[in-house]
């Protein structure tokens, strides 16, 4: 028997036993009955006679959940992913976030940010999820669907989801990452998402804020003799301001990144010091790592490994502190092919070696390998 994968429009509501359930599923009814009593998922109905009777929706939280395991989830923690609403696919969670800000519903966006982490991960929940959302808001407002409160509201509650995020590990031991918007920008949100991606992988990063002078940020680079500058700016009258704060920490050994609408064409990135970052934030978080990794190792990542030999075969720079090793010298062989014995030099420090060479068509029988009383 199989079960149907969802209600078909127009046709009455049916409900299946626990029995059509589990062959259809391929899951023991136990399990089923476990799930239930457990974790609540899903919460069966009851017919007259107290049987479980199950819904189209109640078999897409069994479908879920058996999904969720199959990846090496705990079963706690796939029932309350199922519980909040899982799906496989980053638009269901776009559609709840516009949703929750429709409603002005801190809570569920942070839940579905929270759900789409443990699902996506961090770098598709930016990517994929946050950002889409954030933009489809921003479209709901210029067409009157949503207001101000509406669009601050989602705003200000991804700001405190990003700034709420565990750290995984230790953080690097090179100096910190400043981010800073242009001297005439004041939107954030960019900077604290890749601020996020960054700390993910390990780094410090100081954010400054809004409306940052040159002055200010450079001071800020030379005090904490920062390793890198991201810089934003959406506003293209402020691109030049922007620029000139680059150009402020360009003599220094910093290096310089930007982003941001206001570099969007090829024609507003010329002449300017430092390398684009792009619109993808978990790209644009490895260009950054990438780049200062290499180099303070002072050369090239290797093709297939790690800096220092991280794949097969892979061998990094030698290291100037080990002695260079003394070639093996070649066999001198002397007497052949006239059928007497040879002296040979073997070994790393050249011992000398007798040896009795055998010429064609001689017998097998003699010693070899006598060590030379000489050495």
């Amino acid at each position: 028997m199989t079960v149907p994968d969802g209600p078909v429009d127009g046709a009455p509501r049916k409900e299946l036993t626990i029995r059509q359930v589990s062959e259809g599923l391929n899951l023991p009814a136990p399990t089923i009955r476990a799930w239930e009593r457990r974790y609540g998922v899903p919460v069966a109905d009851r017919s007259h006679g107290g049987h479980r009777r199950y819904t189209d929706d109640q078999l897409d939280q069994l479908r879920r959940m058996r999904e969720l395991i199959a990846q090496g989830q705990r079963p706690v923690d796939a029932a309350a992913l199922v519980r909040a609403g899982y799906a496989t696919t980053p638009r269901p969670l776009v559609q709840a976030f516009v949703e929750g800000a429709r409603d002005l519903a801190p809570d569920r966006i942070t839940q579905t940010l929270d759900i789409a982490r443990q699902t996506l991960g961090l770098d598709r929940t930016v990517d994929e999820v946050l950002l889409p959302a954030l933009r489809e808001v921003g479209e709901w407002w210029h067409a009157g669907r949503m207001d101000v409160s509406h669009e601050h509201l989602a705003t200000n509650a991804t700001s405190a989801w990003l700034s709420a995020l565990p750290i995984t590990g230790p953080l690097r031991s090179e100096p910190p990452i400043i981010l800073s918007c242009g001297p005439q920008d004041h939107h954030t949100l960019g900077l604290e998402a890749i601020g996020a991606l960054l700390g993910d992988r390990g780094w410090d990063c100081r954010l400054l804020g809004a409306r940052m002078p040159a002055e200010s940020l450079g001071h800020a680079v030379q005090e904490t003799n920062a390793a890198a500058v991201v810089l934003v700016c959406h506003l293209s009258a402020g691109r030049r301001a922007a620029i000139e704060a680059l150009g402020s920490v360009a003599p220094r050994r910093t290096h310089l990144f930007y982003a941001g609408g206001a570099f969007a064409s090829g024609r507003a990135r010329r002449d300017v010091p430092g390398r684009y970052l792009g619109t993808n934030l978990a790209r644009a978080s490895d260009v950054v790592t990438d780049t200062i990794t290499v180099t303070k190792s002072g050369h090239a990542p290797l093709k297939g490994g790690s800096e220092r030999g991280g794949g097969p075969g892979a061998r990094g720079p030698p290291d100037p502190r080990t002695p260079a090793r003394r070639r093996r010298p070649a066999a001198r062989r002397r007497g052949w092919p006239g059928g007497g014995p040879g002296l040979v030099y073997r070994g790393w420090r050249g011992c000398r070696e007798r040896v009795r060479r055998r010429p064609p068509g001689r017998h097998r029988s003699g010693r070899r390998n006598r060590r030379c009383p000489s050495r």
